[in-house]
């Protein structure tokens, strides 16, 4: 279960009692209310039961203090689950290889695990890069790797192959943003196919585990639906198939708009905000999201039109003036 979204412990409850017994949190989910609900729930019952999860981020390039930081986030991130250690410590939405590879990070991490804090090393990304994966076998560290993963990507290819070399290396692979944004239209109106899509990351034998993210009991026994029957049918297939070359809410993270934007916005990110508002309809995730960013709110009221094309078809501009707004709002009235 990814835990991200949810905020009712009873959903909690049915997902552990349903037999489910990983749990992936992060140390900035709900401002850290998410990995308290967790260890609340979990107070007491034995630790051989329930494999947790958590995440933290940090700013790259490093600064002088990243140590001292990444230490007190896990040191805070326990505090709050109630527990001495955690089962996996990610280091939270990497980009580049460079924060793969860096000593100064490996050591960090290292020092976490040798201090009994975690028992696994990963990292998270929603990158979409096989050379993440790569960089991170050959660097003979990393336990586990959380990655988006699902029928939409364009490098699916490479990433197959990247997720074959790692699962011979002995790596976990934890799959992620399996959904596609939750729907199957740009304007986030009708949900996607819940089963099929997890029957497809499923399909790969070098999947480990997916974690999907639901918060509530509907979206709960979709889950479970699909794992007592996963093999991908033949019409769900006909299905996918059908969305592949569609737009949807699924941005590919490849990060060529980037160089496009004069404003030099981290469009990827802007774009993950508005799905996490659209598609997950979670505006409090998302404005978490933008915050981080630190994103002014007429943020291309500099340019008299975009000048970013983006492969997947997405209209950049329109999307970004419909979620820097959401930064703004009184967290009283997002869902």
């Amino acid at each position: 279960m990814g835990v991200m979204r949810a905020d009712n412990p009873n959903v909690l409850r049915a997902a552990f009692n349903s037999g489910i017994f990983h749990f992936n949190t992060a140390h900035g989910y709900q401002n850290g209310k998410n990995e308290e609900m967790v260890g609340t729930f979990f107070k007491g019952k034995p630790r051989d039961t329930y494999f947790i999860a958590t995440k933290a981020k940090f700013e790259y390039p490093l600064k002088d203090d990243f140590e001292e930081d990444i230490t007190g986030k896990i040191d805070l991130s326990l505090k709050r689950l109630q527990m001495d250690y955690v089962d996996i410590f990610y280091t939270h939405a990497l980009e580049n290889v460079d924060e793969i590879t860096n000593p100064r990070i490996i050591e960090a991490i290292k020092s976490i695990q040798a201090d009994g804090k975690t028992r696994f090393l990963g990292f998270s990304t929603h990158a979409h890069k096989p050379e993440l994966i790569h960089a991170a076998i050959d660097t003979g560290i990393y336990d586990v790797i959380l990655l988006s993963y699902n029928f939409k990507l364009d490098n699916l290819k490479e990433t197959e192959e990247a997720i074959e070399r790692a699962a011979k290396a002995g790596i976990g692979l934890v799959a992620m943003k399996t959904m596609t944004g939750g729907t199957e239209d740009a304007e986030g109106k009708k949900k996607i196919d819940a089963q099929a899509c997890l029957k497809w990351a499923w399909k790969n034998p070098h999947i480990t585990t997916a974690i999907p993210g639901f918060s509530n009991y509907d979206e709960l026994e979709e889950c479970l639906a699909a794992a007592r029957n996963p093999e991908l049918t033949a019409s769900e297939t006909e299905y996918l198939a059908s969305l592949r070359e569609k737009e949807l809410l699924f941005c590919q993270q490849c990060g060529k708009c980037k160089s496009q934007c004069p404003e030099k916005l981290p469009i990827p990110d802007l774009m993950r905000a508005y799905m996490y508002a659209y598609g997950y309809k979670h505006a409090q995730l998302s404005k978490e999201t933008l915050l981080e960013l630190n994103i002014p709110e007429n943020a291309c009221s500099g340019c008299e039109s975009c000048r970013v094309d983006c492969i997947s078809g997405f209209k950049v501009a329109e999307k970004i003036v419909a979620i820097t707004p959401v930064a703004h709002i009184p967290n009283e009235f997002l869902s």
